[in-house]
């Protein structure tokens, strides 16, 4: 005959699934007291006490453990965190929703999150930060930017365009330390040597526009990409008006292109989305680089001329000790 602890222990589980079921087990031979006693909304208990195959076979085949009963079956006494609140769904179960307050919020308009995404407004992001993304925050006001013309970053934060022409809000420190090793030099897209990696920075948060790595050490005087070893899977492109190499991540999948998403390339050809051009420029071994947003034969504000003039001329200025 079994004893009374027996009879009252069972399995306390952290989740009920939509299907009913208990989902990922906490602990064994636990009371459903001692299962609840945390408040905590999602928790669930068992009574039945089965052996360990039975349970696995539960959890792998059958989508959690029958006969599952939540610790709570309202809402009252819950806590939700910061930013939530419990509300009943469809099926009279008590869940936990995103629901921040916003009414701090002055700026109504569109605002552009650290994901690079374009949000309806502040609101809208801190619901996406709630849903799983807590490092999300608000990077600058306004829509996402492919230059840096119309952006105002908070505070002593700089515009910086990355490699794929997207602008971002970054702060900009003052000391990089001396290169201890060789292994930290790096080759940047530009064929200058950098002693590190945040010298390399130092040098794009002054310029505004990401010079990116070509390849780690010292920059070599490649005649071709079989004079350049890439490390970490990426395939050598060699870019034929500079006459260097730069390693680039190969794999990349591409979905399925909008029509507003086309751009012209460096090659004088049209590509239904950056990805696609990336995909063509790996094939082909060459480098590839967006002239302009839109097909080739659209008219563009800046030609791609002009935009190298600026480049050119604000990398040859002397770099003062500071480092984003």
């Amino acid at each position: 005959m079994p004893s009374n602890k027996l009879q009252s222990a069972g399995n306390c589980w952290l989740q009920q699934g939509r299907n009913g079921r208990c989902q990922v087990l906490y602990m064994q031979g636990m009371s459903k007291e001692e299962c609840c006693r945390s408040g905590r909304l999602g928790t669930s208990w068992t009574e039945e006490d089965v052996p360990n195959s039975t349970l696995f076979k539960w959890i792998i085949f059958n989508g959690g453990a029958p006969n599952c009963i939540p610790c709570k079956e309202s809402c009252d006494n819950v806590d939700c965190g910061p930013g939530k609140r419990c509300k009943m769904n469809r099926r009279s179960k008590p869940r936990c929703v995103c629901a921040p307050d916003c009414s701090n919020i002055t700026w109504k308009g569109p605002v552009c999150g650290l994901d690079g995404k374009t949000y309806k407004d502040e609101c809208a992001l801190l619901k996406a930060k709630c849903r799983g993304h807590p490092d999300l925050d608000v990077q600058y006001q306004g829509k996402c930017k492919k230059t840096c013309r119309d952006v105002l970053c908070p505070g002593s934060s700089t515009c910086v365009v990355d490699q794929t022409n997207n602008a971002y809000c970054v702060m900009c420190n003052r000391l990089c330390p001396e290169a201890t090793s060789p292994e930290q030099y790096l080759c940047g897209n530009d064929g200058i040597i950098y002693a590190s990696a945040c010298h390399l920075r130092k040098a794009t948060c002054l310029l505004g526009k990401s010079i990116g790595v070509a390849y780690e050490g010292k920059c070599i005087k490649a005649k071709s990409c079989e004079d350049i070893q890439c490390s970490g899977g990426k395939k050598c492109l060699w870019d034929s008006r500079m006459g260097r190499g730069r390693c680039s991540l190969c794999d990349e999948s591409c979905q399925e292109s909008r029509t507003d998403e086309s751009v012209c390339a460096s090659d004088n050809t049209t590509y239904p989305s950056e990805c696609a051009m990336k995909q063509a420029a790996c094939s082909k071994g060459v480098l590839l680089e967006v002239k302009h947003s839109g097909p080739c034969n659209s008219k563009h504000p800046a030609s791609q001329s002009e935009q190298e003039t600026i480049f050119i001329h604000l990398n040859s200025l002397e770099l003062p000790s500071m480092c984003w």
